[in-house]
């Protein structure tokens, strides 16, 4: 073996073990949440309201009643359509005029009826020592962040950087060795291949090999995606501008010195201009609107952002990367647009990446895909342990022969 390649199977070698406990994790976790709304559904059957499209409230409506009956908490972010179908308001604490402080609450987000905007639950987010109804959003902190707040994305973003890299070295160490009579491509065909009636490690190599080569470039588009949830605002971003148009909210989006809390255009009034500025992009850039998807303030830009369902949509379960508008909260006036696609080749780019990692494409075929990639990605993982582990043993036993072998 070339001491080049002796490198790339230490590299290979030890980089899968570091990442190896953090794949299984997201592995297992992934294989979950591609069924997450169906999941949460089952968990929480009592958020969900069938109601005519035609009678629920829009954001901006729902957050002005909510805010009117809940005088404890301040609306930060409706959801309309949420990822599990349910409508949703992110809230934070108001603050409390006897104290100067912000009100203790246990809860950072509440669930509501999209007709009356009357709350049908409060839960905060993936506290599962709260009820066991939180089990699909601790699954899904512990797929993004280990549950671990922002050092676990730190952790995961760096891992998923690694695999990213050690996609490319595995698929190089899977290419023939030297040269021989045989071509290239008859040589690597093996690679492909389990060998039937093989011993325990030999089918665990097989399977480490060939199954790593047949997924192989779903494994890239999701390491690489991974970096963009994780690592989105730096090396994501880095990388991604260095070679397309790339035009992200949190590049575009400007934050003041202090935020705004309270903004002299409200949440009513912020709904019309929203409907208003959206009709008129949808006319400028020749799209159609479909349902209201969510609406946010943003206390540090003091700007309001409005996304819905549209024709340019990639996502076919909706929740993030509609056409969005962000505009002033104190003025009305138009900060920026961006489309899910045909504007700027590197958020089109981005927005497929997000919607294949999320399963949010193709229907319920490629949603089982996603399932069970979640469990090739945790095979893979164990079978690299298991082979590290047995050439281990087998050097071991060597290096004990070679000591207890006399001089001659």
């Amino acid at each position: 073996m070339s001491s080049a390649r002796s490198l790339w199977v230490w590299v290979h070698r030890y980089v899968g073990l570091a990442m190896a406990l953090f794949l299984v994790i997201v592995g297992l976790t992934g294989s979950l949440l591609a069924f997450y709304p169906e999941l949460q559904r089952m968990a929480n059957p009592h958020w969900f309201v069938n109601v005519e499209s035609s009678s629920k409230l829009s954001p901006g409506e729902l957050a002005a009643r909510i805010e009117a009956t809940e005088p404890l908490i301040r609306v930060r972010r409706v959801e309309v359509q949420s990822f599990e179908g349910a409508t949703r308001a992110w809230i934070s604490p108001n603050t409390n005029p006897a104290t100067g402080e912000p009100f203790e609450l246990n809860y950072d987000y509440v669930i509501v009826d999209p007709v009356t905007g009357n709350i049908l639950d409060r839960r905060r987010w993936a506290a599962i020592s709260q009820t066991w109804r939180q089990i699909m959003d601790f699954i899904y902190e512990l797929h993004y962040s280990l549950s671990l707040g922002m050092f676990g994305v730190w952790v995961l973003g760096i891992v998923a950087l690694l695999w990213t890299f050690d996609n490319f070295v595995g698929a190089y160490l899977t290419f023939p060795n030297g040269k021989g009579r045989l071509s290239f491509w008859s040589r690597w065909k093996k690679a492909w291949l389990v060998k039937r009636g093989a011993s325990a490690y030999r089918l665990n190599f097989d399977m480490h090999r060939a199954g790593g080569l047949w997924v192989w470039a779903m494994l890239l588009i999701f390491a690489w995606s991974s970096v963009y949830m994780n690592l989105w605002d730096t090396v994501y971003t880095w990388t991604t501008r260095s070679v397309l148009d790339f035009r992200p909210p949190w590049v575009l989006g400007v934050d003041a010195p202090e935020p705004l809390q309270e903004p002299p255009i409200g949440w009513r009034q912020a709904q019309t201009i929203a409907s208003e500025m959206m009709a008129a992009q949808a006319k400028e850039h020749n799209f159609q609107i479909g349902r209201a998807i969510s609406l946010s303030y943003d206390a540090w830009s003091a700007s309001y952002i409005y996304e819905v369902q549209s024709s340019l949509d990639i996502n076919d379960r909706p929740r993030r990367y509609g056409a969005q508008v962000d505009f002033d909260a104190s003025t009305g006036k138009l900060n920026y647009v961006l489309l899910p696609r045909h504007q700027y080749v590197g958020n089109t780019v981005s927005n497929w990446l997000y919607a294949l990692h999320m399963g949010n494409v193709f229907g319920l075929p490629y949603r089982i895909f996603v399932c069970v990639l979640g469990l090739i990605i945790t095979i893979l993982s164990v079978t690299g342990v298991y082979i590290w582990w047995k050439k281990r043993q087998a050097r071991r036993f060597v290096q004990t022969n070679q000591r207890h072998t006399p001089n001659l």
